[in-house]
């Protein structure tokens, strides 16, 4: 195992923002979350950076406006890592993962192996020719791959696309048909939440990563719980996992000692559930925090 960060200090990117759009009457959780101390339950020091929309630059179109705002994301997450720091990353949603992976290759070089392990309910890897909706919200670990919108891949700091067999999807319960197939053809590992000993598949499949990468981005959809926890969220799947078993899938993604960026995003907190809704992202952060506490994070 590399030498590893005791997490001592942490840099926090709050994204209060629904893809390229301000929040409207939702803050993401993220003020919940400043108020609640969260951050500061394992004694680092805290530093806060939130990204800001350009809004001179906007334009009608949305993939380019999302590689904007990516870009400040890059920022905020190179500058912590040029300084070795672990990044949480919390609120927004999934279309900010472009601006984590663009901000890894701006602080350690586009040569930089590093791995994503995603968990969602969904595998957001469609492609303008796979999806059903047209959603941008349901592409972005196509875009990091290089499978579509190279304006918001480039716009995010990504030089090289992330290889697809630097992935690992948890759960992704609800995929289109077509998007499926792409997944399956390009090898992504699929892995079930459950169960995590040693010779699972989820076991198996996040230590061969860890094996192969330098680093390791663990994402957290809230939307992979059951919809019990997330009655606000836009896309809530029912049939999912219950919050012991994702935080026990956690602790085992922070064992390999080799995550220095996780997130926790897509906690819808305007609704009439955002109590529940605020209390779960507060979980998954507080009790990831203390996994990455206990086993640290990769030094460069």
């Amino acid at each position: 195992m590399p030498p590893t960060n005791p997490l001592s200090a942490l840099h926090v990117v709050p994204v209060r923002y629904n893809s390229d759009r301000y929040a409207e009457d939702d803050e993401r959780g993220v003020d919940a979350y400043a108020d609640s101390g969260v951050y500061g339950t394992i004694g680092a020091s805290v530093t806060v950076v939130e990204p800001v929309f350009p809004e001179d630059r906007r334009t009608e179109i949305q993939s380019f406006n999302l590689g904007l705002l990516n870009s400040e994301i890059a920022d905020a997450v190179a500058a912590a890592r040029r300084k070795g720091e672990p990044v949480l990353m919390t609120g927004g949603n999934c279309t900010h993962i472009t601006g984590v992976f663009g901000g890894l290759q701006d602080a350690h070089g586009p040569a930089i192996r590093a791995g994503l392990v995603w968990f969602d309910a969904h595998g957001d890897f469609n492609t303008p020719q796979t999806t059903l909706t047209h959603f941008l919200g349901g592409m972005p670990v196509a875009v990091c791959a290089g499978l579509a919108f190279p304006d918001w891949r480039t716009e995010s700091h990504i030089v090289a696309p992330v290889p697809t067999d630097r992935i690992v999807m948890v759960d992704v319960r609800n995929l289109d048909p077509a998007e499926a197939d792409l997944i399956h053809a390009v090898g992504i590992p699929v892995v079930p939440v459950t169960p995590v000993d040693a010779g699972s598949a989820f076991n198996q499949a996040v230590t061969d990563l860890a094996e192969r990468c330098d680093l390791l981005y663990l994402h957290i959809d809230a939307d992979i719980l059951d919809e019990w926890y997330v009655p606000d969220h836009g896309t809530r799947e029912p049939n999912g996992p219950d919050m012991a078993t994702v935080l026990a899938a956690i602790d085992a993604v922070m064992s390999t000692g080799k995550v220095s960026v996780y997130a926790v995003v897509s906690v819808y907190a305007g609704g009439p559930g955002r109590a529940r809704s605020v209390e779960t992202g507060i979980e998954l952060i507080r009790s990831g925090l203390a996994a990455w506490k206990r086993n640290g994070a990769p030094v460069f």
